[in-house]
């Protein structure tokens, strides 16, 4: 791997004005924008802080998406916003990314006060495919004929919004494209039903390979090769279904492309351009690795999901960090936890920025890691303290949004029958 850390020259970026700039190199050139876009981004939040592990991740999705669309007339909606520092590159921001996190300075997120090219303003999780829908609903009625993108993690499709567009995409026959950037991670590692069923979706590239090869394989038998393949044939769905799950994304109304390597340009463009082609919504699988390009990020996605300033060198924080309140938190709950085993910890895919790891290490049937779903964790929750159990459900504020109606519905009201309401 190259040390892309030991920092060059940057030429090629510094040509990169908008997306129309990008439209014109050649897959060689793109490549090489690329790894420029790594380094600085690298270099950028090594000095400011920042999210950059997953954007590492999406630089040659990025690159792709703006060689084939037009922004603004075509609509990226980014979920999780966080993930559109390479975005903001391309669409003319790139020296204002240095003040990134600084005050006055540019955003981390999608605004569409910053530039035309956000077409809307995305923070957190789950929303993308929504806005999308609505969008091209939209665009149809006003006899448009832009195309329409969200960008989803397979964190995020965990969460029940997302879900509840899909299944209303499937169902309307709307164009709209779904890109489902599966890493595996969303801030901590993946878990849950969903993320099962993507690894099993990820094996349909090796099915497809072993397939084709043993079909050439078996055709050069003299004679009988080609009877052999064409018996191996008629048996195909049978033997397809033993490796590959059925389709769920086509079983609800989608075309599914993919998998694809997201850190291919040229494949990315074919799918991309394929995706234009076809009539109502479609879902491309894109396999990426949150961190790519960076080894220390690579190794440790969760912990340079977004970090403060630190040495590209050694990804060591500049300024040791000090005992946090999660930390005093994850603390404290374990004592109480020894002292008390009805106590447990539930988390929406948050367990080091809530204090939760070292929970889940000395009560591993304690911990409840339940996918960036806040909702179903607070009325879960609500269940264990119906019946005698002391549920911990710590979440960021920003999140918490996403269980208001659960906390007045399921909580509040019940305060009669729930007296060990989750803390």
């Amino acid at each position: 791997m190259v040390n892309i850390y030991k920092l060059g020259v940057i030429n090629l970026l510094e040509k990169i004005n908008s997306a129309k700039d990008v439209k014109i190199l050649t897959i060689k050139e793109k490549k090489t924008l690329a790894d420029e876009i790594r380094k600085y981004i690298i270099k950028i939040v090594s000095e400011n802080g920042g999210h950059l592990a997953s954007n590492l991740g999406v630089v040659e999705l990025t690159i792709a998406l703006h060689s084939i669309f037009n922004v603004p007339e075509d609509k990226i909606i980014w979920d999780v916003g966080h993930q559109s520092y390479v975005h903001k590159i391309i669409t003319g921001r790139r020296e204002e990314l240095k003040n990134i996190r600084k005050l006055n300075g540019i955003a981390g997120f999608p605004k569409t006060k910053e530039a035309q090219e956000d077409c809307f303003n995305t923070g957190h999780s789950s929303t993308s495919i929504s806005v999308a829908l609505g969008m091209a609903r939209a665009r149809d009625i006003k006899e448009e004929k832009n195309s329409v993108i969200a960008v989803i993690g397979d964190g995020a499709l965990t969460g029940g919004m997302a879900l509840e567009a899909l299944n209303d995409a499937g169902y309307s026959k709307t164009d709209v494209i779904v890109i489902l950037n599966d890493n595996e991670m969303s801030i901590s590692k993946n878990i849950g039903g969903l993320n099962l069923f993507l690894s099993k979706l990820r094996t349909k590239k090796l099915y497809t390979k072993s397939n084709i090869s043993g079909k050439k394989l078996v055709g050069k038998i003299p004679l009988v090769g080609n009877l052999i393949v064409k018996m191996v044939q008629k048996t195909k769905r049978s033997i397809k279904q033993l490796i590959i799950p059925k389709m769920f994304f086509e079983d609800i109304g989608f075309r599914y492309l993919g998998p694809v390597d997201g850190h291919d340009i040229e494949k990315l463009e074919s799918l991309l351009k394929i995706s234009k082609q076809l009539d109502g919504p479609v879902l491309i699988h894109v396999l990426t690795k949150k961190g790519k390009g960076y080894k220390i990020a690579e190794e440790n996605p969760d912990k340079f999901h977004a970090i403060s300033p630190f040495n590209i060198e050694t990804g060591e924080p500049k300024k040791e960090k000090s005992t946090d309140y999660s930390k005093v938190f994850g603390n404290k709950l374990i004592q109480l936890a020894q002292k008390n085993k009805k106590i447990v910890a539930i988390t929406a895919s948050m367990k080091d920025g809530t204090g939760l790891s070292e929970f889940q290490k000395k009560f591993p049937k304690r911990f409840f890691d339940i996918g960036i779903a806040e909702q179903h964790a607070i009325t879960m929750a609500a269940g264990m303290a119906k019946e005698g159990i002391i549920p911990f459900v710590p979440l960021y504020s920003s999140f918490y949004q996403r269980a208001y109606d659960q906390v007045i519905h399921d909580i509040a009201i019940r305060r009669n029958t729930c007296n060990n309401v989750c803390r």
